[in-house]
């Protein structure tokens, strides 16, 4: 395969605008996860969970590829899974070493589950693929209300929490000698965390589950310290990653995971740079010249 082959494959955009009117649902869909992922990553930062992330999406998968089997509901699977790793991290991951070690676990557990419910299954191979890598094509209109209204409900949660699960995410001791409920607000968060996950896993897959919930808020927290414009920007960052990725994968013939996770490690970059510019100038902006 030839270079011009390769970028063809990327980069196509012959009837695109025939393609973009198809794929509105999955565009709205997009913009909707963007906007849960953004909001959901900046707790997942402050409570360093990125690896919690990732084992929550193991099960997911697991749960997913289960569903798949057994002809059901591809997105319910991966809900219970996501859901029963969170509250399982939740309830026994208390210290960091604790959680570490059982995050560990539970990784290869659920990633040789759903190996193995993909091995028996006989369907399309389409099917097992986008489980990994993600696919958010042909989103009807039922589909997209379903997946609206549960990320509705998971935003509404965090925000009737956020002013204490924000003050017992920076400094949980604290927190809790005021009588903060510290670990009830650990299970909560844990659970609508399992929730984003298993519906992130429809744009990039149970591998690349990170580039949502985690690298729009790394992003963001290289370019500012405001708790506000950091749940901003997070939230711009990640709409741009999932529709930006979404309209990008029109144009070619690969998953829409690759583009997605290209579009968020670019502002990661972007961000990183910025922010080493800044660390060497004052809050003014001006040069810091040594002694």
């Amino acid at each position: 395969m030839d270079a011009d082959s390769i970028i063809g494959s990327i980069f196509s955009f012959e009837n695109y605008g025939e393609l973009l009117v198809l794929v509105q649902n999955s565009i709205w869909a997009g913009a909707v996860l963007g906007l849960l992922g953004g909001l959901v990553g900046t707790f997942v930062m402050k409570r360093d969970l990125a690896f919690a992330v990732h084992g929550i999406s193991e099960l997911s998968f697991a749960g997913a590829a289960f569903a798949l089997l057994i002809g059901a509901d591809i997105v319910f699977g991966s809900l219970i899974g996501s859901v029963a790793a969170a509250l399982l991290l939740g309830l026994m991951g208390v210290r960091a070493r604790d959680k570490n070690s059982i995050i560990g676990v539970i990784m290869p557990f659920g990633l040789g589950l759903g190996i193995l419910f993909l091995s028996l299954y006989e369907g399309r191979a389409a099917n097992k693929f986008g489980l990994l890598t993600g696919q958010i094509v042909s989103v009807d209109t039922v589909q997209l209300q379903a997946l609206a209204g549960t990320a509705v409900v998971v935003m509404v949660a965090l925000v009737i929490i956020w002013r204490p699960l924000n003050f017992a995410s920076v400094d949980p001791e604290l927190a809790e000698a005021r009588g903060v409920p510290v670990r009830t607000l650990a299970l909560v968060f844990m659970v609508l965390l399992g929730v984003s996950v298993a519906l992130s896993i429809q744009v990039v897959g149970a591998l690349l589950v990170l580039a949502l919930l985690i690298t729009p808020a790394a992003a963001a927290l290289r370019v500012t310290s405001s708790p506000v414009t950091v749940v901003v920007l997070s939230v711009a960052f990640a709409m741009v990653a999932t529709v930006g990725g979404i309209l990008l994968a029109l144009g070619g013939r690969i998953p829409i995971s690759p583009y997605v996770t290209t579009l968020s490690f670019l502002i990661y970059v972007v961000c990183r740079v910025i922010g080493t510019v800044r660390a060497k100038r004052g809050l003014n902006g001006r040069l810091l010249h040594a002694a």
